[in-house]
């Protein structure tokens, strides 16, 4: 009884506090906002200005006989939830830095669960009919790895300057990606795989039933991420079932227009992948992998990726040349280190012949475009190829958008090299931390000039967010993408419209 009167007292002291303005306005109050399952609360920021929602969730655990499965609808909780701390991320390999990805760009150790579809979000507006623009941010990490809660993520600089900044969780690896005969058939819609896109689609779903009580509008959701979750970008503009839930979309380093398995493969492929998987694990059917502790299914180490089921998604290139695409503004680019290759490179002698073999009469002209002439020239060569075969499919997307769509592209080039030891270079992933302004949570001896290109990369980012063009006042004038005469705005020791870089490598290789 005691409790219940608690209860019933802090409801009603959060309807006075949360009286409206206007038929249509509430004031957002941080120990109690209503969203469609119940109350949640969060913590301030730093300063106050910033409220804090770590942990909401946006489905019913995925867990038991909802493995392999869309996402649930979320049940209904009574009371305040509490909203302080960040939730589990999904599973996954403990997370453990190497190469140039430190400590910050990683997931926290713990903890980690099956119960991860949790979404974390910053707001600054004090009334809910503020209508801020929203960036839902997806998080990378080769489908295997990552979280909302790494640490280049948090969104409190992003709300500063003007949006509702949301980072999401998504089923990882063999619980998200899984594919088999066995899960198509117990699907209504007689597909499988996908199923942390799918979780995307709810978090998106739950941004617009939710968000305006956050301040947020929307009618003006921007869907970004890097790596795979730049792969995820693509993905979700291509899919049917995400029409109308997102009006812009940002790309960072990744897209379906690729051969790497993360590009997607058909269903038929991805099922015997999964029969073959089940075979290796020497568990005869989905029944008993049902069964198998999370942890465990981690350890096999599945590398998975998209599934085209044409349901959840179609084939990127059938899908614009139909004009099914989710047309809306785009803003895309990569790194001048998105090379992501760790094998030991060619000598020159092997990569010619290499080239011989998959070029046949057309070698010559690729060796004029990435020369072998000594082992040195051969490796740097490898290093240009590898950077343009992986982020390079942006500017496929980016033409074929262009060729496809009605609605323009903004084009960029990422070559400024974070400064202090060891110097990656300006790697994969370099250039989220200056984007969403989270320098200062991480650990490298940033100039001034460093603080200034964050401030210029993430207004760019939050005026694409308000109205689809990142222009603004006081910023470099960035131009819309011409295939025609193709310039990008490059992100370097200078910030500046230039000619495309490697172009004449880019449009060969665009050919096959």
């Amino acid at each position: 009884m005691k409790h219940t009167v608690i209860l019933l007292t802090v409801i009603m002291l959060t309807a006075c506090s949360s009286a409206p303005k206007s038929k249509s306005s509430m004031i957002i109050d941080i120990n109690a906002v209503k969203t469609e399952a119940g109350l949640v609360s969060g913590v301030p920021g730093g300063d106050g200005t910033v409220k804090i929602f770590r942990g909401i969730p946006f489905a019913a655990p995925p867990l038991g006989d909802l493995r392999w499965k869309a996402p649930a609808p979320l049940p209904h909780w009574e009371g305040i939830r509490k909203c302080d701390v960040f939730p589990p991320s999904a599973m996954q390999s403990k997370p453990t830095p190497f190469a140039m990805w430190s400590k910050e760009f990683m997931a926290p150790e713990e903890p980690l669960s099956e119960d991860c579809l949790y979404l974390n979000l910053w707001t600054a507006a004090k009334t809910s009919d503020e209508r801020r623009p929203v960036i839902v941010w997806i998080h990378g990490g080769a489908f295997t790895s990552g979280s909302g809660s790494v640490p280049l993520y948090d969104g409190e600089e992003m709300a500063k300057k003007g949006v509702v900044f949301i980072t999401i969780n998504y089923r990882l690896g063999l619980l998200g990606f899984l594919a088999h005969p066995e899960l198509s058939q117990e699907s209504p819609n007689k597909v499988s795989g996908n199923y942390g896109i799918l979780d995307q689609i709810a978090a998106l779903l739950w941004v617009k039933s939710n968000v305006v009580a956050f301040g947020g509008d929307p009618d003006r959701v921007t869907i970004a991420g890097q790596s795979a979750g730049s792969f995820s970008v693509n993905a979700l503009v291509i899919s049917p079932l995400a029409k109308g839930l997102f009006h812009r979309a940002i790309a960072q380093s990744g897209s379906m227009f690729s051969s790497d398995r993360l590009g997607g493969s058909g269903l038929t492929d991805m099922e015997k992948q999964g029969v073959g998987l089940l075979k290796r694990l020497n568990i005869p059917g989905i029944a008993e992998l049902r069964t198998k502790p999370a942890d465990e299914l981690i350890k096999a180490g599945a590398f998975l990726g998209l599934t085209i089921d044409d349901y959840v998604l179609i084939n990127p290139s059938a899908a614009y040349a139909a004009g099914k695409q989710n047309d809306v503004p785009l803003l895309t680019g990569w790194n001048a280190g998105d090379n992501l290759s760790f094998a030991s490179p060619l000598k020159a002698a092997d990569f010619i012949a290499n080239a011989e073999k998959k070029y046949g009469e057309r070698a010559d002209e690729f060796l004029r475009l990435f020369p072998a002439g000594t082992d040195e020239e051969a490796k740097n060569s490898q290093e240009v190829l590898g950077m343009l075969s992986f982020g390079g499919t942006n500017y496929t997307w980016a033409r074929v958008q262009c060729a496809n769509g009605k609605n323009p592209v903004y084009l960029y080039f990422f070559s400024h090299v974070p400064p202090g030891l060891p110097n990656y270079g300006a790697f994969h992933s370099a250039e989220f931390g200056y984007a969403l302004k989270t320098l200062k949570y991480w650990d490298r001896p940033f100039t001034d000039y460093d603080h200034q290109l964050s401030e210029t990369m993430s207004s760019f980012w939050v005026n694409f967010a308000v109205s689809g063009n990142p222009n603004g006042k006081g910023l470099p004038e960035w131009t819309t993408f011409d295939p025609g005469s193709p310039r990008v705005m490059e992100f370097g020791d200078r910030t500046e419209v230039i000619d495309l870089p490697f172009q004449a490598q880019l449009n060969f290789l665009n050919q096959f």
